[in-house]
Formats: structure tokens, C-alpha cells, sequence
């Protein structure tokens, strides 16, 4: 069953095994019992007390009948003149009724709603909480954040709906059912029992509608998870996509999506039509068997004319309760789809779990690790060999360092290690115990990992660090802090150490999120240390003493490196070098440099770009695994970022900060914000929204028409009733006349129900399912346009938009597609009622429309109470929703710090609120519904006793007051079923504002725009004119100051500065993802805010430092570059300039490799070469390289280099940079600090300045020059570099 239904997002099987899965996943849904296989005793308690008042409230419409078969016979057989005496004792009983009924249905409610909302919430947790335990694999392979955000948020809605009120109306319904036929088997059997046998019918068609029904709503299911899906990828990786224009594309996959909804829903309304439909043209047809039979009764067996009626209305009751069911029925069948797939995981056993608590738990452990003839291979690449028999050994207390080219498998050695992997074969052992052995969690917790591409969570820096020790104190966590050195910029930051840090970190800068997830791994304390790429975000100073740190931190500690700034790897006590998933050689750094031949020394000459076999003794300090230096000819980009790591988040191109750099201001910005969206929220209009659904007009309009003839089929049911009351005392032969008469009217309205109410499902369908596609395809496409800043809200990250995208578009739907209709229909019962009411007799219809309001005003009072509630709700909902998406994001962060608890304790805190809202909603609910039924039987009692006083005075006759009784009823109906619609038209209410917020936001920055002008040829010249700027979330936080830079045309800039600095905010100015705040940028002399957005974009190539992949193929993602489709020979030739085109082909797939979701499925380099590939595709003009070979191994980074060099020619290129070669290489060295440009210049130029930035950097000494960037030393001997890594102290 599991791999049938693998994850929507992996690839669709094709053929037969496809067809077989879809079978499947149509039929996928639980029985219903098992949705409340969560509850609690409290919850049990409150589903019985609930259950038990639904039955008596249900028992009163069946004891009505019998107070109304008491009525007739007074009406008709009492004297006139003490006709208000006998009705006055009648009429008591409907006041005793009422109070009855107005307790039971406030209990039956407030019971039902509550005990929805508690198990519900606990479902999302437990679903949550089994998430978070399920071994790494399930995520490769069979989830994506996308989806689970999904079914936390619009999945469990739908369970909630099927768990609460609504079984509570269905046990109602059913107990009126049920009462009516018992009352009816004691006032007649014979006829009873006739009637009985249409109940096969009944049951036939309405359990065919309800297959129906769960069919589609499983298939609606998964298209829209898989909508989902886009969104999450689409704004997790916004960066790319805007830099790429590829908004268009992103809309197209999400409409396509939308579509497979949209045809699901319409054969929903169709389905459910005909199932409806059906019924009641055998309920009608029943009754016209009744009126014939009846009569048959009475003139062969005795029977009276109050028995008939009494039998037909404890019937009719009982019939119609079963007709209202469909409602509560969809519910279900919705939710047993919903839960299915979240039950299936909440059951699902991971073969690594981390709740688990059996194992070895070593009193004192040492630190010995052994991987021991191990064989392993991803789960999502089964085809793919990373280790056939690969075997290491890490004494206690010593350092081991992994070198070797990217995709190697140096990474996967430390998955191994931290068990997010079991072998396929051979063992990992820790003290020689194997790692499967011990206890998960205590195992994880002496694991400390740092790895290339820290994860923060959305939440403060210090509730960041302490996800490293549960229960940390304030003093441990400045010490963590202070040893790894964050404390310098914490400090400067507006709240310090509360400073929020933004989805995936995105409001600090690489080097500032490295720092913060190093102290979190001291905080730990871990006796092995696990230092994947750990510094390699970090500019020269902090890397320095983050170095020293690290150092001090690895004393006494068994720690495993991969390939690591030199330092580091020089002073390990063994090197491996691991190629293709074998270690091929190891031993001491002096060890390996003795065989010049070895694929050490090799490795070191690569990264040397030297042939002289004579200077490898001194040219050991190359940057083993992202080839660092070079000639100086090679173009060399700086290399703070991290590589590609399993889960790159968020483009960080963005959003780097300065070292003293905030997040925005919590506190009043917010409460700004908060008011001014509910000024907004308050002002949606009803009419906007049905404008929406304009173009349908027609099939509204027809929809519109059958409801209406939906909505008279009751009142004219009343009538024919009232009028066959008279036939029942004509005469034998007058009465075997009129009965056919009146049966085969029954017949004719049947057949007319039976047209009508598919007519209405079906059109009203199409307009809801159109308004659903209409709005998601609107919101989608204006989310993609919003401009970046928009994105770095935390109320739009990618979570919270996909949410709001699928809970916002089908709670509006209900509001059009369900509400109207019914709205239509009870205004057409109510005028048909009240015409019919009129035509009898006026003065008891004026009577009973003076008392009316009584029951109108309990409907209005219900929405007043409802509305005050369902917004916070949603929106505390989505904070949850929140948390949730950022542990799923980075579940293998959360997973090694064994941080599965808090995120939980995060969570439940986060859901309290609504669960509370929920409480109070059920309260008041179950009020106004308990006060519906009070005021409704009082006034049936009301009505009948002015009745009983006109007929005395001789104003009416008795037949009068029963139809005006039935008009009645049968609008009161109407009205309140208009009134229990109130939940759900408040819920419709918030959800159309928080979306119209969204179409009527105006991005300052439009990508969707059409204006502005294009230029025929573009030279390439930019110049930056005294631009300031800061970032719009930490307004105060200044980047650049009245910064000044002009760039020539075809030339290279390399921009240099310290992390932070703002190197990287100026590609994102000319990318325009933030305007500046002052001056203005150029290109060819043009302000770059005149020229369309889109193909200002088009003419840069951009490759950031963490590339972006999405969950396709690698061919899509490659021709995503271009507009347009891409030929096959472009793109392998885009991949062959960047140096992929051969792992490419090595793959089992080839070019139709999935990369996996963010391309966790290929390495750091391979990830990025095909970023490389993606920007070439488009031949830009301008070429923005953000550290863009950072991540990639000596070899391929020299070819990419090289491939780079060759395709910046002629090309105007901006370079983010800390490296001396490409430096050199530069037409124009820029040095930005605080906020300016400080110095400009060639290498030589800048170099002759007194006291200058620049060459306060580099020193010279006995004739050779010596260079300080990042803390490394370069000696430049003959225009060649040597490497001496010396981190001196400051004095010396």
C-alpha cells in the first residue's frame, strides 16, 4: 500500500502501475467510527451527553405530529363556542414542548461543536507529532512541506466538520426519522407498513449518492494537495523565480492543477443533485401512494380522516429530516477521505524512530566511531550506489576530515553517523556498539552537528540557540554565544537577543546563521562533534574565531569534518580521501603529501591550479573541498556562502544584514498592521464577491431559477396536504375519485423535484468550482507578483500563504455555491408560503407575521454572536500552521537536536487560542439553536390559539387555520435552516477579506506589469547614483548610505567587504527585487524603474549562493531560464558551460532526474552547476554571480570557473567576493563598508593608497607580498599564489 501511494509529489508512474494508483487513491478513506479514535474522556463524555440530546431533540418534531392529530380532532369535532378552552389545553403542550427542545438543542450543539474542536486540535497534533518521528527517508520520498501544511490545514478542517456539529444534526435527523415512523406504526399500521416499503428506494438512492459523493471528494482531495505543492515550492523560492520572470509558469502548473479540481467539483454537485433529487421523487411518490391507500383505509377498513393525516405527517417528518441529512453526509464522506491519508501517517511506524525509548544507554560514552563495511543508498535514488563497502575508523578524542570531490559522499557519512539513514549493509558503530542498538534519542543528543547551510526557525535567536539543550540557562546561553562568537553582532541587534530571525533564518546573513547554529551545537555539549562545511559561511574575522572556537569545542571530542577550511583538515589526525564512495587513500596530512602521485596531493594540486610538482610542500593549505585560489585570471567568486546542503530555504541573496542588523520591529509595526487589516476585513462586500462570479452569471441565473422552483415544491406540498384533508371526509365514491386525482399530483411534483434540484446542484456547481479556480488562480497570481519585501513578513511565508491559498478559496465557495442556493430557495418557500398563508385567510396570516419576527430575530441575534469569533481563530490557526512548516522544513535540524518536544510544546502553545475560540463559538451556537426551536413552537401554540379564537367567532374555518399553519412550518423551516448556515457564512466573510487583502494589495515593485519601456540593444552599462537604502522590514537598520558605483559596460566589478556589509543587497537592487530608498540605479543610462520589470530581469543571469531547485526534472529545471520553450540543444549546451553535462549524463535518468523537493536529491556542486546552467540558457547581458562556485569541488570549480571566465566576456558581470584571485582578475575592485563604496580601483591602483581599506589587507615583507583576506594569508610570489593559512593574533 505505501509505495502505492507515494507522495503526489513524486513522479507519476506511468502506464499500468498508474492507473492502479489512481484506482487507489480514489477509494482512499477511513470508516467513520475511527475519526474519533482520539477522544479523551472528556470528549467521551461530551459526545454522549450530545448524542443523547440530539435524540430528544430529534423525538420533538414526531411528538408535535401527535399534538397536531389532537388539534384536528378538536378543531374538527368541537363545539364552536368552547373551541378556546379545548385548544388552550393543546396549545399548553406545544409551550412544554418548546422548552424541551430549547435545552436539548442548546446541549446537542455546544456538546458536538466543542468536542469537534478539542479532538480535531488533537488530531493536528498528534498528525504533527508523527511528522516530526518519521524517519528522514519518508521525506525524501513520500512528503513534502507543501502537503503536510496542506492536511494541517484544510484536511483537518474537513475532519472537524465531519466530527462535530454535523453528527450531532445527523443523530437529530436520524431520531426524528426514527420517532416518526414509531408514531406512525401505533396510529396505523396497515398504512404505515405500505409505506414502508418505499423505504428500500430511500435507501438505494441515498446510500448511490453517498459513494458518489467520497469518490470525488478523495479525487478533489488530491488535486488540491497537489496545488498545494506549487505554492509551497513557488514562494519558498521566490528569489529564483522573480529573478527568472518565471511567475508565468509558476501560474500555469497551478492552474493546470486547479482544472483536475474544478471538473471533481461539478461532478460533486452533479452527483449529489441526482442523489437528492432521486429521494424526494420517492419520498413524493410515496405520499401519493399514501392519499390513494389512505383512502382505500377509510372506506374498506374503518379508518378516520385524523388517523390518515397523523400517519402521513409522522411519516412526512420523518421523511423530510431524512432528506436534510445530504449536508452532514457530504461532511462525512469529505472527512473520511481527509483522514485518511493523515491517519495513515499518524499509524505509520518509522523504521528510525525517534520517540522511541528502547535501546542502549551508555553510562559513560567515549566517542569511538566505526562505519564497518557499510552499503548504502538513498531511498529516493534507489538506482544510485553511494557506498559499496566503505569502511572508517575515529578513535576517541581525535579529528577525522573528509575530503573529496562534491557528490563524493562525504555528507552522507555524517547522515550515517547522526542515524537519519540505516545502512543497507554492514554497521555504524559508536564505542562499538552499533548506532542501531542504543536509544535514538540519547544517542542524538551526544551528537553535535554544525552543518553547511545552517536552519533557523521562525522564532527568536535565543529560543534558536535553545533548541540545543532543553532547559538551557540564560548564563549557558551567552557562554555558547560568546564562544562562538555571535555575541558581537547579537548586541548590535535593536532587541538583541529577541530579535526574531525570519522563515529559515532569512533576516540575518550567512555567516550570522552559521554562527548562531555553531553556539547551538556548543550549547549541546555533544561528545562527538559533526562539522559539515561549518565555517564556510563566515567572513575572515569571525571565521577566525569561530575557528578557534570550533578548536576549542573539538578538544576531547571525536570530530568528524567534512572538508573544511584548512586549518581545520591540516591538523586532523587522519584525512580520508573518499572518491565515488570508496576511501582511497588516508593517513596524517604529512603522511599523504610524501606520494606526489596520491589523490591528496592531487586534490591539492587541482585546487593549486600550479603544475610545479616542486612547490606541493608548500602548497598544502589549499580549501580541500570548494577549490578556493587560483591563478588570477580566474574569475573567482567570493565564498561566504554555503553550499548547497539537503535543504536550501531561502534564496539568501536578499537578505544578508549588516552586522548590526534587526528584524522588524515587533511591537507597533505589528499593531499598524493589525489595525490596518481589520479596517480592511471589515469592508468586504458581498457584492464584490458575487462579482467574482460575474462570467457565470448565466449558469447562476439558471441555477437561481431551479432553486427557486426547488424552494416553492414545500409550500405547495402544504397546500396539497391541507386541501386532501377535506377529500378524506367526502363521500365513498366522491373519495375513490379524488384520490387519484390528488395522488398523481404528488407523482407529478416528484418528477418535478427530480428535475429541479440536479438542474440546481450541477449549475451552482460550476459557478462555485469556477469562483474556487477564479479566486486561488487570482490570489496565486498576485502573490507572485508581489514584490520580495512582501515575502519577508513572516504572515507570508510560504506556510501561512499556501494555508490561506487552500482553506481561504473553499470556505468562500461554500458561501456561493451552497448559501446562495439555499438563500434562493428559502426566499422563494417564504413567498410561496406567505402567498398561500394570504389567499387562506388574511387576518390569521397578518397575526402570524407579527409574530414572526420572534423567530427572525433569533436568527439575526446567532450571526451577531458568530461574527466576533471566526477571525482570530483563523489567523492563530495560521501561526500554528506556521510552526509546523518550519520544523517540516528542517526536519533534520530538528531531528539531531532531538528537538521534536519543543517544537511540539511550540505548537500546542500556539493552537490554545483557537481551541478556546472553538469552545465559545459552540456555546453560542448551541444558544441561538436552542432558542430557534423555543421561539418556533411557541409560536405554532401562539397561532393555533388565535385560531381556535377566530373560528369561534366564526371568522375562519378550521381548514383555513391549518393552511396558514402550514405555511408556517414549512417557512419557519426555511428560515432556520437559512440561520444555521451562520458558522459558515462568517467563516466565508473572513476568508473573502483576508483575500481580497491580498488583490487589492499594490505591489510597489509589479512583476506583473506590462509597462515600462525595453531598449533594442543593451550595452550593459549600470551605474549606482547615491543610492541609500535599508531594508523594509528593519527600517532603521541603514545598508548603504548615498553609495555611488558606476560599472562599465562589459566590464567585471568585484564588490569585496565584510560578511554582511551589503555585497549582496546591491545584485538585489539590480535585480529589483527592493527599490532604494534614495538615488537612483542606471543601466545604459536609464533609470532602472522605467523599463518593464520583466524583461529588465530577462537581460541578468543571476547565481546566487544557495541555488534553488525545484521538485522536477533536471531538464525543467535547466530550461527554466529561458522564456519560451528551450530546445534540447540548448539546454545540453547550457549544462556543458557549466560543466554538468557529464554527471548529468551519469545519472541512471540522465536528464529526466527528479532532483527532489529544493533538489535535496543532488550535492551541493551538482546543485549548483545546474543553477549555472540555468542562468546560461538565458545568454544575459549582465551577469550577477553571488559566490556562485562556492559550493563546488576543485575540479568542476576550476571547468565552471573557466566556463565562467569564458561566458563573462563581453558581458558586463558583477562578482560578490572575498577571494584575492578573483579579485585581481576584476576590472574594477569596489570595497563597500559602512554603507559606501570606500575605495574603488584596479588591484595596483588601490594598493598605492596610504592607509587605504584595500591595502591595509596586504602587506609586503622582504620583497614578498603578503595578503590578509579572510584571515588567510596569500604569499604572491611571480604573480603566483601560495597558501599559508596563519590565523595570527591581532598584535602580531
Amino acid at each position: 500500500m505505501k509505495t502505492e501511494e507515494a507522495s503526489s509529489s513524486s513522479a507519476t508512474p506511468n502506464g499500468d502501475g498508474g492507473r492502479r494508483r489512481k484506482k487507489n487513491k480514489a477509494n482512499q478513506k477511513v470508516p467513520f467510527y475511527k475519526l474519533f479514535s482520539f477522544a479523551d474522556r472528556l470528549d467521551v463524555i461530551l459526545m454522549i451527553v450530545g448524542t443523547l440530546s440530539a435524540i430528544g431533540n430529534g423525538m420533538s418534531q414526531p411528538l408535535m405530529t401527535l399534538i397536531f392529530g389532537k388539534l384536528i380532532n378538536t378543531f374538527g369535532s368541537g363545539d364552536p363556542s368552547h373551541i378556546v378552552k379545548e385548544v388552550s389545553k393543546v396549545a399548553i403542550l406545544f409551550v412544554y414542548l418548546a422548552i424541551w427542545s430549547g435545552i436539548t438543542s442548546f446541549l446537542q450543539v455546544s456538546c458536538w461543536m466543542v468536542t469537534g474542536e478539542r479532538q480535531a486540535a488533537r488530531i493536528r497534533g498528534l498528525y504533527l507529532k508523527t511528522i516530526l518521528k518519521q524517519d528522514i527517508a519518508f521525506f525524501d520520498t513520500e512528503t513534502t512541506t507543501g502537503e503536510v501544511i496542506g492536511r494541517m490545514s484544510g484536511d483537518t478542517i474537513l475532519i472537524q466538520d465531519a466530527m462535530g456539529e454535523k453528527v450531532g444534526k445527523f443523530i437529530q435527523l436520524g431520531s426524528t426519522f426514527v420517532g416518526g415512523f414509531v408514531i406512525a406504526f401505533i396510529k396505523g399500521w396497515r398504512l404505515a407498513v405500505v409505506l414502508l416499503a418505499c423505504i428500500p428506494c430511500v435507501v438505494v438512492a441515498g446510500g448511490t449518492m453517498a459513494m458518489m459523493m467520497a469518490k470525488m471528494a478523495s479525487r478533489g482531495q488530491i488535486a488540491y494537495a497537489e496545488a498545494g505543492n506549487v505554492v509551497e515550492q513557488t514562494v519558498g523560492a521566490i528569489r529564483t523565480v522573480a529573478s527568472f520572470t518565471g511567475e508565468k509558469k509558476a501560474i500555469e502548473k497551478y492552474n493546470i492543477k486547479l482544472k483536475v479540481a474544478y471538473t471533481t467539483m461539478v461532478q460533486q454537485g452533479m452527483a449529489s443533485g441526482i442523489g437528492l433529487g432521486a429521494l424526494l421523487f420517492i419520498i413524493f411518490s410515496t405520499y401519493g401512494l399514501a392519499m390513494w391507500y389512505g383512502s382505500k383505509l377509510i372506506i374498506e377498513r374503518g379508518y378516520n380522516g385524523g388517523t390518515v393525516i397523523n400517519v402521513i405527517i409522522a411519516l412526512m417528518t420523518g421523511g423530510m429530516s431524512l432528506g436534510q441529512t445530504s449536508p452532514c453526509v457530504n461532511a462525512f464522506a469529505a472527512g473520511r477521505a481527509a483522514a485518511f491519508k493523515m491517519f495513515e501517517t499518524i499509524e505509520r511506524k518509522p523504521k528510525i524512530d525517534a520517540y522511541d525509548t528502547n535501546g542502549v544507554v551508555l553510562e559513560d560514552i567515549k566517542g569511538d566511531i566505526e562505519l564497518k563495511d557499510v552499503y548504502f543508498r538513498y531511498p529516493a535514488r534507489p538506482d544510485v550506489q553511494i557506498f559499496a563497502g566503505f569502511s572508517l575508523c575515529v578513535p576517541n578524542g581525535t579529528t577525522a576530515a573528509l575530503v573529496g570531490q562534491s557528490g563524493s559522499g562525504k555528507s552522507t557519512v555524517i547522515s550515517l553517523l547522526e542515524r537519519f539513514y540505516d545502512p543497507d549493509a554492514g554497521e555504524v558503530l559508536i564505542d562499538g556498539v552499533n548506532l542501531k542498538d542504543f536509544q535514538l534519542r540519547w544517542i542524538r543528543e551526544q551528537i553535535g552537528l554544525v552543518s553547511q547551510e545552517p536552519t533557523l526557525f521562525t522564532a527568536s535567536i535565543k529560543d534558536n540557540i535553545a533548541y540545543g539543550k532543553e532547559g538551557a540557562t540564560d548564563e549557558e546561553i551567552m557562554t555558547a554565544i560568546t564562544l562562538a562568537n555571535a555575541k558581537k553582532f547579537i548586541d548590535k541587534l535593536p532587541q538583541g537577543i529577541d530579535t526574531m530571525a525570519g522563515e529559515h533564518g532569512t533576516q540575518l546573513s550567512g555567516g550570522q546563521k552559521q554562527r548562531i547554529a555553531i553556539a547551538r551545537a556548543i550549547l549541546k555539549n555533544p561528545k562527538i562533534l559533526l562539522l559539515d562545511e561549518a565555517t564556510s559561511a563566515l567572513d575572515a574575522e569571525s571565521e577566525r574565531v569561530v575557528q578557534e572556537a570550533l578548536e576549542k569545542a573539538m578538544s576531547n571530542r571525536t570530530t568528524v569534518v567534512v572538508a573544511h577550511r584548512l586549518t581545520t583538515i591540516r591538523n586532523a589526525d587522519t584525512i580520508a580521501v573518499v572518491q565515488q564512495g570508496k576511501i582511497v587513500e588516508q593517513g596524517s596530512h604529512d603522511e599523504l603529501i610524501k606520494d606526489p602521485e596520491g589523490p591528496y596531493s592531487q586534490l591539492i594540486r587541482l585546487q593549486e591550479g600550479q603544475k610545479n610538482e616542486d612547490e606541493d610542500s608548500r602548497i598544502f593549505e589549499a580549501d580541500l573541498d570548494r577549490a578556493s585560489f587560483h591563478k588570477p585570471s580566474n574569475l573567482r567568486s567570493l565564498s561566504r556562502g554555503s553550499s548547497g546542503s539537503r535543504r536550501s530555504h531561502s534564496n539568501n541573496i536578499v537578505a544578508p544584514l549588516t552586522s548590526q542588523s534587526s528584524v522588524q520591529e515587533i511591537g507597533d509595526g505589528d499593531v499598524e498592521t493589525g489595525e490596518r487589516s481589520d479596517k480592511k476585513r471589515k469592508s468586504v462586500s458581498m457584492k464584490r464577491l458575487a462579482y467574482l462570479n460575474k462570467p457565470e452569471l448565466p449558469v447562476l441565473l439558471l441555477g437561481g431559477i431551479a432553486a427557486a422552483v426547488h424552494g416553492v415544491i414545500f409550500p405547495i406540498f402544504g397546500l396539497l396536504l391541507s386541501s386532501a384533508i377535506k377529500m378524506f371526509f367526502e363521500p365513498p365514491h366522491q373519495l375513490r375519485k379524488d384520490s387519484r386525482f390528488w395522488s398523481l399530483l404528488y407523482v407529478g411534483l416528484g418528477l418535478l423535484t427530480l428535475m429541479a434540484i440536479p438542474v440546481q446542484n450541477y449549475f451552482f456547481g460550476i459557478a462555485g468550482g469556477k469562483l474556487i479556480e477564479r479566486i486561488r488562480s487570482l490570489t496565486f497570481q498576485k502573490v507572485v507578483h508581489q514584490e520580495i519585501s512582501w515575502f519577508d513578513h513572516p504572515e507570508n511565508a510560504s506556510g501561512a500563504i499556501g494555508a490561506r491559498l487552500s482553506t481561504d478559496a473553499s470556505t468562500v465557495r461554500s458561501l456561493v455555491g451552497d448559501t446562495l442556493a439555499l438563500i434562493v430557495q428559502n426566499i422563494s418557500t417564504i413567498i410561496a408560503g406567505l402567498v398561500i398563508a394570504f389567499t387562506a385567510n388574511w387576518i390569521l396570516a397578518f397575526v402570524v407575521l407579527a409574530v414572526s419576527p420572534c423567530v427572525l430575530i433569533q436568527g439575526f441575534l446567532q450571526m451577531k454572536f458568530l461574527r466576533g469569533f471566526s477571525a482570530d481563530a483563523k489567523l492563530m490557526y495560521e501561526e500554528a500552521s506556521q510552526v509546523a512548516n518550519d520544523a517540516v522544513g528542517s526536519i533534520r535540524t530538528v531531528a539531531s537536536f532531538c528537538a521534536e518536544p519543543k517544537v511540539m510544546d511550540m505548537y500546542r502553545k500556539k493552537c490554545i487560542g483557537p481551541e478556546k475560540q472553538g469552545v465559545r463559538l459552540g456555546l453560542v451556537s448551541g444558544a441561538g439553536f436552542g432558542f430557534s426551536f423555543v421561539a418556533l413552537y411557541c409560536t405554532n401554540a401562539f397561532c393555533f390559539y388565535i385560531g381556535s379564537v377566530l373560528v369561534q367567532h366564526g371568522e375562519a374555518t378550521f381548514s383555513e387555520v391549518f393552511r396558514v399553519f402550514f405555511c408556517l412550518t414549512m417557512t419557519a423551516i426555511g428560515v432556520s435552516q437559512t440561520s444555521a448556515l451562520a458558522p459558515d457564512t462568517n467563516k466565508a466573510k473572513d476568508s473573502a477579506a483576508s483575500i481580497f487583502e491580498i488583490l487589492d494589495s499594490k505591489p510597489m515593485i509589479d512583476s506583473s506589469s506590462n509597462e515600462g519601456m525595453t531598449l533594442d540593444n543593451v550595452v550593459g552599462a549600470i551605474e549606482l547614483q547615491n543610492v541609500s537604502f535599508s531594508y523594509p522590514t528593519r527600517p532603521d537598520i541603514q545598508i548603504f548610505k548615498d553609495l555611488c558605483l558606476s560599472i562599465p559596460a562589459g566590464k567585471t566589478v568585484a564588490l569585496v567587504g565584510e560578511s554582511g556589509s551589503g555585497k549582496s543587497t546591491v545584485i538585489s537592487l539590480l535585480e529589483r527585487f527592493y527599490n532604494p530608498d534614495s538615488g537612483q540605479i542606471l543601466l545604459d543610462e536609464v533609470d532602472i524603474t522605467k523599463f518593464r520589470i520583466s524583461w529588465l530581469r530577462q537581460q541578468m543571469g543571476l547565481v546566487g549562493q544557495e541555488p534553488i531547485l525545484f521538485n522536477e526534472s533536471i531538464r525543467d529545471n535547466i530550461a527554466y531560464g529561458k522564456e519560451g520553450c528551450a530546445t534540447e540543444e540548448e539546454i545540453i549546451a547550457a549544462a556543458e558551460a557549466a560543466n554538468a553535462h557529464n554527471f548529468i549524463s551519469s545519472l541512471p535518468k540522465g536528464y529526466d532526474t527528479t532532483v527532489g523537493e529544493r533538489g535535496t536529491q543532488l550535492s551541493g556542486g551538482q546543485k549548483q552547476r545546474i543553477a549555472i546552467a540555468r542562468a546560461m540558457l538565458k545568454q544575459p547581458k549582465i551577469l550577477l554571480l553571488d559566490e556562485a562556485t562556492s559550493a563546488l569541488d576543485a575540479e568542476s570549480e576550476r571547468v565552471v570557473q573557466e566556463a565562467l571566465d569564458r561566458v563573462s566576456v563581453d558581458r558586463t558581470t558583477v562578482v560578490v567576493a572575498h577571494r584575492l584571485s578573483t579579485i585581481k582578475g576584476a576590472d574594477i575592485i569596489a570595497v563597500v563598508k559602512n554603507g559606501v563604496i570606500a575605495e574603488k580601483g584596479r588591484h595596483d591602483s588601490l594598493m598605492k593608497i596610504e592607509g587605504g581599506t584595500y591595502a591595509s589587507l596586504i602587506v609586503v615583507v622582504d620583497g614578498i607580498l603578503l595578503v590578509v583576506l579572510d584571515g588567510i594569508f596569500f604569499i604572491v610570489l611571480d604573480g603566483n599564489e601560495i597558501f599559508f593559512i596563519v590565523h595570527l593574533d591581532r598584535e602580531c
